[in-house]
């Protein structure tokens, strides 16, 4: 099986949920979609004898493009640089100034298997703050949910972009918070607040208007079930832009999945929906 070794702290972002993506230049493993690969936390990187695998990252996607043009989506589960310079002064430590920004890198998503001997169950989390949005190209359309979960202190303690099919609009909106709500359940969070720039999902949750959708019955009940759950709730609607991070992680799982459909064999019939 191929390895990657991590910093502590990195390999300490895996664990929490927060790092699901890693960066190659000069991939001397020739790292591919289905590989399984050993990722080995090097606690003090001077002494291999405190090195501990951690558990097994099996990638599911892999995407190349130069350094220089990185954007903001292609950074969700990855460790943030203050600056773009930052980000090439980084690479450079690490591969010389042969790395410019023309340099190839290679985005590879994984999805994490944690070794139950050498992870270390993380405490409770007592407060969280949520930000959730969900997107359809079409409405309905191909959707997406995404949401990003924050501690306190305003650390990201979870990030998820997750394709859903076709749907509407307010049903990926929903199941955005949904499985929010189901991830700070699992964390043990017991004071939950919950922004998204949706004001009909907040006013219906707030029972400030009602829910004449049938088709949402079902996934608001279970929402009022789950937040039932939690000692504290709140929720509050706020403007767009103040929700990106939620919204890139929606438009990366649509990205991503219009990826694939574009390497299908198209049906000689096939229309363009546009709206």
């Amino acid at each position: 099986m191929k390895s990657l070794k991590l910093d502590h702290q990195l390999a300490e972002a895996v664990i929490a949920g927060t790092k699901t993506s890693t960066w190659r230049l000069f991939d001397d493993k020739d790292l591919s979609v289905g590989d399984q690969v050993a990722l080995i936390d090097k606690v003090d990187p001077t002494t291999p004898s405190s090195w501990v695998t951690i558990g097994t990252a099996i990638i599911d996607e892999v995407l190349e493009k130069p350094l220089g043009k990185i954007t903001a989506a292609d950074m969700a589960g990855h460790e943030a640089f203050v600056s773009r310079e930052a980000m090439l002064g980084t690479y450079r430590h690490y591969y010389g100034e042969r790395v410019t920004w023309d340099t190839p890198v290679k985005i590879l998503h994984f999805r994490f298997t944690p070794n139950p001997s050498a992870v270390r169950r993380a405490p409770p989390i007592e407060k969280v703050v949520v930000y959730a949005d969900g997107g359809s190209r079409g409405n309905p359309g191909p959707s997406a949910s995404g949401y990003v979960v924050y501690d306190e202190q305003g650390t990201v303690l979870a990030r998820r972009g997750v394709y859903l099919g076709v749907t509407t609009n307010n049903q990926a909106e929903y199941t955005a918070l949904k499985l929010a709500l189901e991830t700070a359940k699992a964390m043990g969070a017991r004071e939950v607040h919950v922004y998204m720039d949706s004001l009909l999902v907040i006013n219906q949750m707030n029972g400030i208007f009602k829910v004449k959708n049938r088709d949402l019955w079902p996934i608001h009940d279970s929402l009022k079930q789950l937040s039932a759950a939690f000692k504290q709730i709140s929720f509050t609607q706020v403007p767009r832009e103040l929700n990106k991070p939620a919204d890139t992680a929606v438009n990366r799982a649509l990205d991503a999945q219009q990826d694939v459909d574009l390497m299908s064999t198209p049906r000689p019939d096939a229309a363009i929906s546009r709206s």
